[in-house]
């Protein structure tokens, strides 16, 4: 449960990706922030800072927003904007404004400012006040504080209640308060019937209904085994159809449970790298484990080898696993600059950048989507990459946990 002093502080360690705003309110908040500066290079500067991924985790309290902005030297320095929140009244007002107003509070709970409300919401030029632990004493903003500014425009793209939070109210509370507000225009509004508004009791509403007993169970199947014939020109191998029974079962059981597909939206591929995953890991593959890759593969329309690489991948880290074996991707550059120096000085270095990957003569890390390192190996003067250990978000880890 969320309490009303848990809704006034948020803290944000994963960053929608880039610096450059795609919403007129991002926009308008950056705006604010270069109505400070003429120094367009010192901006420049920081733009690159929040595109390269300088920023650090951002926290969001009334009033303020702070983050640790990493600049050239070692240690990150302290970074953070302030920003007037709402008084009482003020907030009163504005609340009110935005539940008389269907179109209003439905641009919000859409995550949109009503372009209306812009005036009053956000920053105008100088109500944002940047400060830094660095030393630069020239005219504010610093680049670290550009930096922020630009990252906190993409979080205001993705959530405008960061906003309404820097103005003092959390989103929890804030929605709340409008759904009670809303609900009294709109009782205001009805029409009125006996000097009574019209309804049914509450008693009356939530009485329970008397429903008929439900009839007798079935009598239950005798119990044995599925009948196979495997003497039959075409029938399916027994063990391969206990396999999809068993895995039916457990399907089954996850939907009852908890009332989500544990296989909703997977490929053909994706499923059947998934079905021959459910074999244990051995040494050597039984006849009938090499019958089901086999076939599998054929469905599919690869091969035997490239089915068991995908199984590797796959218990390396599920269906993200999978994804870091088969895609290529262009990462931001933060993740890359923390790594290589991170590996150098563990030992396990040099490796080279390749998109997303790390590449050495036999061992190899790749950046996945969900932020963690994956490792590969191959042998020396092969291009022969198998998964190897287990994820993590740190490059050192991920690369020692081979062995």
């Amino acid at each position: 449960m969320i309490t009303a002093r848990d809704d006034l502080r948020r803290t944000f360690d994963s960053l929608p990706a880039g610096a450059e705003a795609a919403s007129w309110w991002g926009r308008a908040w950056v705006a604010a922030l270069e109505g400070l500066s003429r120094d367009s290079a010192r901006l420049g500067r920081g733009r690159a800072y929040a595109d390269d991924g300088h920023v650090d985790a951002v926290t969001v309290t009334p009033g303020r927003i702070v983050a640790y902005v990493r600049g050239s030297r070692a240690r990150p320095y302290r970074t953070e904007l302030a920003l007037t929140a709402f008084a009482p009244q003020e907030w009163d007002e504005l609340l009110e404004d935005i539940a008389a107003r269907p179109a209003a509070l439905a641009a919000l709970l859409e995550r949109e400012i009503p372009q209306d409300l812009a005036g009053r919401l956000l920053p105008g030029a100088g109500d944002l006040v940047p400060r830094c632990s660095c030393p630069d004493v020239g005219r504010p903003p610093c680049k670290h504080a550009a930096a922020l500014c630009y990252r906190a425009a993409r979080l205001l793209d993705e959530d405008p209640f960061v906003l309404m939070l820097l103005r003092g109210r959390g989103e929890r509370d804030l929605l709340d308060e409008l759904t009670r507000r809303n609900a009294a225009h709109a009782a205001r509004e009805q029409p009125e019937a006996d000097g009574r508004f019209p309804g049914v009791p509450a008693r009356e509403a939530v009485l329970r209904s008397v429903l008929p007993p439900l009839p007798a169970p079935l009598d239950a199947p005798p119990v044995g085994a599925a009948p196979a014939y495997p003497g039959e020109p075409g029938a399916p191998d027994p063990l391969a159809l206990d396999q999809l029974a068993s895995d039916a079962s457990a399907r089954a059981h996850a939907l009852l449970t908890t009332g989500r597909d544990p296989i909703a939206g997977l490929t053909l591929w994706q499923d059947a790298v998934r079905l021959a995953t459910a074999q244990p890991p051995t040494s050597g593959l039984a006849a009938s484990t090499r019958a089901l890759y086999r076939d599998l593969a054929a469905a599919t329309g690869r091969s035997p080898g490239d089915l068991a690489r995908a199984v590797a991948a796959w218990r390396q880290g599920g269906r993200a696993g999978l994804l870091v074996l088969e895609e290529e991707w262009d990462p931001p550059a933060g993740p890359f600059d923390r790594a290589r120096p991170a590996l150098l000085a563990a030992g396990l270095g040099p490796l080279r950048p390749r998109r997303n990957r790390l590449c050495g003569d036999t061992a190899q890390l790749r950046l996945g989507r969900d932020g963690l390192w994956y490792a590969y190996e191959s042998e020396p003067g092969e291009e022969d990459w198998w998964p190897r250990g287990r994820p993590s978000p740190d490059p050192v880890t991920a690369l020692g946990s081979r062995h």
